[in-house]
Order: structure tokens, then sequence, then C-alpha cells
């Protein structure tokens, strides 16, 4: 049996989610009648603590509206240069908005308020001009770790100090908020705009929302029609979302625990070098010591474990209510009969 660790996106609808998506009452939500759709949105904003919510398709497409609501051709966001919007998105903020994007090192999950300030243009007409300052929690490439309650602080203050906008790539904020133990609303209260993502360890099948100010909304729902994203009887993709906050939402702390779990066994096996402190939600990443990731991977997938390579070395896990501590047991076994050798 497969057991598939490579993302929280490969998760399939539970059988309660299934019956919410068939007895979705719908409306057409172009012309803002879907009622499921606004009651999604409704409680999105609520619990973001944000005036209004926009359902889009997609994580990409609700980061691209938050950049192109808050900028302005010839703009600069600045951001991690290991974050979702810098390195898997296609290169969106050129093509849709026209900025620069300005990277920083964020190795750790973030960057500091120093080096924010010290990346701020100053308004010369030859410079771009710095407009938006983007964070991501938790950090994907950083290995699911959640960026502390005082950095966050401490970054977007000075972003304000310099009269710049800030939006949150809040993905997996879910997953933040219950290794936090703190409610969503306050890690998304200092930012402009929020957006979070549904389709992974949520486990819905599609989809993220957009949070923000109800006029910062009302221009993202044009620019979502504009890029395509306007969608008709959608209520039944959100159903599953409204399923998911409800029923899988309270559960994200079993995928910590597997991660965990993993994280530990895995630190036992001399092939590989992984930091247990920077397992903190339901992403585990480690390097390889001799030889390459792909190596690694492909001995895997033939006893049907599936991860995906973070670098040349470097590996990917991630837990999601479709994998079972038991799975985690067996991929652990089959770990230490491949690998439990000394490295050479």
């Amino acid at each position: 049996m497969l057991i598939d660790l490579r993302s929280d996106t490969v998760t399939r609808p539970s059988p309660g989610m299934r019956r919410a998506m068939y007895e979705a009452e719908v409306g057409d939500d172009v012309f803002g009648e879907d009622p499921t759709v606004r009651r999604l949105e409704t409680r999105i904003a609520e619990l973001l603590g944000k005036e209004a919510a926009l359902f889009v398709p997609s994580g990409v497409m609700g980061n691209q509206l938050a950049i192109k609501v808050l900028t302005h051709p010839g703009d600069e966001v600045i951001l991690g240069r290991e974050s979702h919007i810098f390195n898997y998105e296609s290169g969106a903020p050129a093509l849709i908005s026209g900025v620069q994007l300005h990277p920083l090192d964020d190795t750790p999950g973030w960057f500091s308020p120093e080096a924010l300030a010290l990346a701020v243009r100053h308004g010369h007409d030859w410079e771009p001009r710095s407009r938006l300052v983007c964070l991501e929690n938790t950090h994907n490439r950083a290995g699911g770790v959640v960026v502390p309650l005082d950095v966050v602080e401490a970054v977007t203050t000075e972003a304000r100090r310099h009269g710049l906008a800030l939006h949150l790539d809040g993905a997996r904020l879910w997953h933040a908020s219950v290794a936090l133990g703190v409610p969503e609303h306050r890690l998304a209260a200092p930012f402009d705009t929020v957006s979070v993502c549904l389709s992974k360890g949520l486990g819905a099948p599609v989809g993220s929302v957009l949070a923000a100010s109800a006029d910062l909304i009302a221009e993202a729902r044009r620019f979502r029609k504009l890029l395509g994203g306007g969608m008709r009887q959608v209520g039944v993709l959100a159903a599953a979302g409204l399923y998911a906050l409800e029923h899988h939402r309270p559960l994200l702390a079993e995928d910590h625990a597997k991660a965990r779990r993993l994280a530990e066994g895995i630190a036992e096996l001399p092939a590989f070098e992984i930091d247990l402190k920077r397992v903190q939600t339901n992403i585990v990443r480690f390097d390889v010591r001799q030889g390459t990731a792909e190596n690694v991977l492909a001995q895997l997938r033939e006893e049907g474990v599936l991860m995906v390579a973070f670098g040349p070395r470097t590996i990917r896990a991630t837990t999601h209510r479709d994998v079972s501590m038991q799975d985690i047991d067996r991929t652990l076994t089959i770990l230490h009969r491949l690998f439990g050798r000394p490295a050479n």
C-alpha cells in the first residue's frame, strides 16, 4: 500500500466532506449568489479577524491578488528568498502586477527587522518604490517552522515605520495556530491581506481564501475575474472548505504528532541529518549525508513510500490526514532497513 508523504495536497475528500459537497446549496458566485461560498467567506473573515474574504481557486491566486491590490507597476516587494511567492509562483508578480521582487535571507523561516530596514528604498527617482512586505507562516522551505510572535511583531512594526503594506502567505496558518496555541486572528492581525489554503492540511480538494478589508476584497474580486477565477456554482467546493474547517481543523495536532514521530525515527539513522528543533508542524525536512536525495527517494519509491527532493541532498516529507500513525511506523521500518547501516 502506497504511503504518500510528498505533500498535504494529496489528500482525498473524506466521506463526510463528499456528502457535504453533494448536499451543498449553490448559486452563481460571479453574481454573488452562491450562499455556500458566502458562508465560507464570512467564516474565514471571522477566523482571521478581517472585514471580508474572497474564495479563489488556489493559493497562488490568493497571493497574487494580494500583491495586485497592494502595489502599483514599478513597485518593489520585499520578501524571503526561500518563500513560496519567490520560488513557486512562476514569476507571476512581474507578469500580473509589474513589480520587482527584493528577496532577503530567510533561512530560519523569516528575515530580521534590521535586514528589512536596510532593504527599504528611500524614494529616489531612479529606484523602484518599496511598497509591500510579504511573510510566510508556516514557512514551507524552512521545514514548516512557525514564525514566532515576537518576530512577526518586530518585522511588521518595522514595515509600518516605513509606510509599507503587509501580506501574509498563511497557506498553513492553521498549523501555526495549533503549534503556538493562539487563534488565527492574532497571527493575521498585523497584515493588510492574508491568504489561507483549504487544500493542504485541511484536506479540501480545491481552494484558498484571501481575507482583508472590504475595499481591498472588492478590488481583488475584480482582478479575480480578470485572471479567469470567476467561478459559477462553486458552492460544491466551498462546502468542502466549510466541512474541513469544522471537522478537519481540530485534528491538525495529530499531523504534528506524526511528523514528530517520523523525525525522531529519522534522527536515529546515521545516513541522515535532521534538526529536530525545526520540526514544529507537519513538515519533516532532512539531509542525506552521502549520495543524493534522488537516490534515496528512488529506493523509497521501490518500497511504496513517496517523498520529495528539496535540494540535491535535502528531502521533505509532509504528514497529513490520509497518512496514519501506522503508516509512519511502517515508513520508519523501511527507512531503518534500507539506511540503518553506518554512512560511509
